[in-house]
C-alpha cells in the first residue's frame, strides 16, 4: 500500500506492478513533475516513470516552499524511503541534478544507494564555487530564465500566468544561490551525466568533474543544444537513459526487497 506522504511528493507516469526498476525524475528550478510528462512512451515499459512534486507548483500550489535545497532533499528521501525496496535510478537537470545527488547520498547512508544517478545541465557539488548568482529583482530573474528558455517569454508577458508561475522560479532560484555544496562523500553507484554544447549554464568540462563523485563508472554525454537541450533532443537523450537502465539493470541483479517464487528472497 503506497503511504499518503509518498503520493504527495510523486506523479506516476508509469508504474506497473511488474516494474522493479524505478527512474525517479528531478526537475529544474521553477518546474514541475509535468516536465517529464512524456518520458514514459519514450522508455522501456518495464521500467517505472515517476516524478518528485515539489511543494509551492502545480497540484501542490498551497504548499509552502523549502527552507533550502538540503531540506528539499532531506523530505524528498524520507517520504521516498519505502522506494528503496526497488531498483532506484535518479535523474535531475539542473537544480533537480544537485537534488537528486543529495538525496542519493541519503539513500546511501541509509544503506540503500541507487542504482544509478543520472546528472544533466549542472555543475557538480564540489565544483560551484565562482558559479553566477541568479537570484536578483523579479526582472532579473526573468531575463535570465528567458535567456535560456526563450518559450517562457509569452507566459511572464501575461499578467495572471506570471502570478502563478513566478513566485516558484523565484523561490528554486533562491534556494540555488544559497546552496554552496562542497565536498560530499563519494557515491558507490555508477553517475551518468548529460549536457547540451551550447548550455550558457554549464561546460562539458564542468559537467565532467562529476567523475570526482563517484567511486563508480562515468560517462558524460553531450548532445546538441543549450540548457533545455532535453526537450529538443529528448529522442536521444532517452534511447541513451534506456541503454543506462539495461545495463543497470544487468550488473545490479534483482531489486533489494526481491522474493523468489518460494516466497524467499533472493
Amino acid at each position: 500500500m503506497r503511504s499518503p506522504v509518498e503520493e504527495r511528493w510523486l506523479r506516476r507516469y508509469r508504474d506497473d506492478d511488474e516494474c522493479e526498476t524505478k527512474l525517479v525524475c528531478f526537475p529544474p528550478a521553477g518546474a514541475g513533475a509535468s516536465a517529464f510528462r512524456t518520458w514514459a512512451r519514450g522508455l522501456p515499459p518495464d521500467v517505472s516513470v515517476l516524478a518528485v512534486r515539489y511543494p509551492g507548483r502545480e497540484d501542490r500550489f498551497g504548499d509552502p516552499f523549502p527552507s533550502g535545497l538540503e531540506a528539499l532533499a532531506d523530505e524528498i528521501a524520507d517520504a521516498l524511503s519505502e522506494l528503496t525496496r526497488y531498483r532506484l535510478v535518479l535523474f535531475g537537470h539542473s537544480m533537480g541534478a544537485s537534488v537528486a545527488h543529495e538525496v542519493s547520498l541519503r539513500f546511501q547512508d541509509r544503506g540503500c544507494p541507487p542504482a544509478a544517478l543520472c546528472v544533466s545541465g549542472r555543475r557538480p557539488t564540489h565544483a560551484l564555487a565562482g558559479r553566477q548568482m541568479i537570484s536578483g529583482t523579479d526582472e532579473e530573474i526573468i531575463a535570465h530564465v528567458v535567456s535560456f528558455d526563450a518559450s517562457r517569454a509569452a507566459v511572464f508577458a501575461d499578467t495572471d500566468l506570471r502570478e502563478i508561475v513566478l513566485p516558484a522560479v523565484r523561490a528554486d532560484y533562491h534556494l540555488v544561490d544559497d546552496y554552496s555544496g562542497g565536498p560530499r562523500p563519494l557515491l558507490e553507484c555508477p553517475v551518468y551525466g548529460y549536457t547540451g554544447d551550447d548550455d550558457s549554464e554549464v561546460t562539458p568540462e564542468q559537467m565532467s568533474r562529476w567523475a570526482e563523485l563517484t567511486r563508480g563508472e562515468f560517462r558524460l554525454l553531450v548532445l546538441p543544444g543549450g540548457h533545455f537541450y532535453l526537450r529538443f533532443e529528448e529522442p536521444a537523450l532517452l534511447a541513451d537513459l534506456s541503454e543506462v537502465l539495461a545495463k543497470t539493470i544487468s550488473v545490479d541483479g534483482p531489486p533489494h526487497g526481491a522474493i523468489d517464487a518460494m516466497g524467499k528472497p533472493f
